[in-house]
This record gives C-alpha cells, sequence and structure tokens, in this order.
C-alpha cells in the first residue's frame, strides 16, 4: 500500500467577514515521492491551500497531515520536514547569497554555525556548490543578493530550499522569472532529486507544461475540488483527438465525409471528429486529394480550460 505523506481531510479556510470559503471542504492524499500538481484560476484557493499547508496560514476547520505530523497541533515538526519556494522571495538582500543558504542550513540544524563560509564543514560545501552549479549562480555566491537580478534571487531561493533535502518540497511558481535553460536545468535537477531521495513534488505553476509529467493533477475552483487525474486521464476522459482535413475541392470532401457517416465540422479547415475510428482509417477510406491533414491531440491546457471554462485569466 503506497504511503500518503500528505492527507488532506475536509479542509475548509474562511476569512473574517468573507461571503463564501476561501477552500471549501477539500479533500485529497499525496503519495511519498509523487509529484503532485495543484491548478486553478487566480482565486480558486490554491494559494490558500499551500499557505495552510507550509503552516503561513490557519486553517478555519479540517485536518491535515504531512509527514506523519498532525499540522494542527505540530507545526514545527511539519515545517522541518518541507522545503518551500514561494512566489514572492523572502531573502536577507544585504546578506550574501552564500550567507542566506548557510543562515537556512544551521537555523533547520543541519550544521553548526561557523562564521565563515571556509569553516564549514567539506559536506556543506560541496552541496552548495553542487546546487548553486545546477542553476548558474556558482561564480556568484558571495556577492550581496541586493545586486542579483531578480532571476538570480530565484535561483537562489531554489537552491536555499533543497539544501536541507525535505521530504516534501512546495513549489509555488518556481520557475517565474527563470529564462528558459534555467527552467530546464532546475527541472533536471528536480527529476534527479525524487529518484534519489524520493522527494514528493507539490506544484502550482502558471506553465502547465510543467504539469504534464505530474503523477496526479488536482484542479480547484471556487475553492473546491472539481477535477482529479493524472494528465492522460484529464485529457482522454474529457477531449478526444480530431483530424483538421481540407481538399482543393472542398465540397467533394464534404460529400464523401457525410456519404461515409463522418462526422465534420463545417470551418476553414474542415474539424473531423473520430468517434472511435482511428485516424489512419479515416484517411485511407477518403478518395478526395487532401491539401491539409493533420492530426489534434489534446494538450493538458486544452483540458484544463475545458474544465474551468474556457475564459479563465490565470492559473
Amino acid at each position: 500500500m503506497t504511503t500518503q505523506i500528505i492527507q488532506v481531510h475536509n479542509l475548509v479556510k474562511r476569512y473574517k467577514n468573507a461571503d463564501s470559503n476561501a477552500v471549501d471542504g477539500v479533500s485529497f492524499g499525496v503519495a511519498q515521492g509523487e509529484f503532485f500538481a495543484l491548478l486553478g484560476p487566480n482565486g480558486a484557493g490554491k494559494t490558500t491551500t499551500i499557505s495552510i499547508f507550509t503552516t503561513t496560514l490557519a486553517a478555519t476547520s479540517g485536518s491535515v497531515w504531512i509527514s506523519g505530523h498532525d499540522l494542527g497541533k505540530e507545526a514545527a515538526a511539519v515545517r522541518s520536514s518541507l522545503g518551500i519556494i514561494f512566489q514572492k522571495p523572502s531573502l536577507d538582500l544585504n546578506l550574501t547569497a552564500e550567507e542566506n543558504i548557510r543562515f537556512h542550513a544551521i537555523l533547520y540544524g543541519l550544521y553548526p554555525f561557523r562564521p565563515a563560509y571556509r569553516l564549514m564543514p567539506r559536506a556543506y560545501r560541496e552541496q552548495v556548490e553542487e546546487l548553486s552549479a545546477v542553476l548558474g549562480i556558482g561564480g556568484d555566491l558571495f556577492r550581496p543578493v541586493k545586486t542579483y537580478s531578480g532571476g538570480m534571487k530565484r535561483k537562489l531561493e531554489i537552491v536555499r530550499s533543497l539544501i536541507h533535502s525535505p521530504k516534501v518540497l512546495f513549489l509555488d511558481e518556481p520557475t517565474t522569472g527563470l529564462d528558459p535553460q534555467s527552467r530546464r536545468a532546475l527541472w533536471e535537477y528536480l527529476r534527479k532529486v525524487r529518484g534519489e531521495s524520493d522527494t514528493t513534488i507539490f506544484l502550482t505553476t502558471h506553465y502547465l507544461e510543467e504539469a504534464e509529467e505530474a503523477d496526479t493533477i488536482c484542479i480547484i475552483n471556487g475553492g473546491k475540488i472539481i477535477s482529479t487525474g493524472t494528465p492522460e486521464e484529464l485529457k482522454t476522459e474529457l477531449l478526444e483527438e480530431y483530424l483538421i482535413l481540407d481538399a482543393e475541392d472542398r465540397d467533394a470532401l464534404e460529400r464523401e465525409l457525410s456519404e461515409r457517416g463522418i462526422p465534420y465540422t463545417v470551418a476553414s479547415p474542415l474539424r473531423v471528429d473520430l468517434n472511435g475510428r482511428s485516424a489512419q482509417s479515416v484517411v485511407q477510406s477518403i478518395v478526395t486529394p487532401l491539401s491539409v491533414m493533420r492530426l489534434h491531440t489534446p494538450t493538458l491546457e486544452d483540458a484544463y480550460l475545458s474544465i474551468v471554462g474556457g475564459d479563465d485569466e490565470g492559473i
């Protein structure tokens, strides 16, 4: 039986003077080592949910267990098992990057305090060098953070959050401000961390392609869970593949499709529904020479927009 490292039962959060619950009876579980993505429109309740999980906000009711600890009674123990990358940096700008990392490691009890980097244990120095090299900030470790660009601060936050090898890593829009190369390097490293340490990753993101590799996607809207499943399950249950076809003799193509009982939507080009047929069998049955032929495969974004109504202004 798979161990659940996060267990949520009927979680409710209502803000003072609010007309409705920001989080409204949410329940789900996350397995140890799982890559779990929580998606939803702006104001759906996902930031409130993560704030509760990371102990920065108290729930109104319900229960949450993380790493075997009751969040309501053992907040300190929960915090010690978490790594957190928030949307907004929480760095001390007057310290160097390495000092920010060192004090974080000392706070978590990983190493005894040392007043200088060169006096820290070799294990610490090797870990810092490896993490900073992954994200390309190794040459800037000893510069004050106030001299960093927004993207570099983001990288430093990521290094700092991973230094204590957390059991659960909460990523709230982790790659905002990162260039494509750094984004790719981060996700490659996170795959390595999951494989080697069985770290659980809990993600919220505006980049839906980052959720494509999730084991489970949970979509929240209006404070309620409205859909849960693997990326493939969400795509196949909600949407179907279809063909995009056209011909110089459009009338002949439409006639042929009608005669064969193949449903299509009049557009430019035509959308041809497969309805259980294979794309190959449909194309092979058509005699009219085709000028356009391509298969449309639903994306996670298509499925997401179908679930939330298609007029979302943000995720």
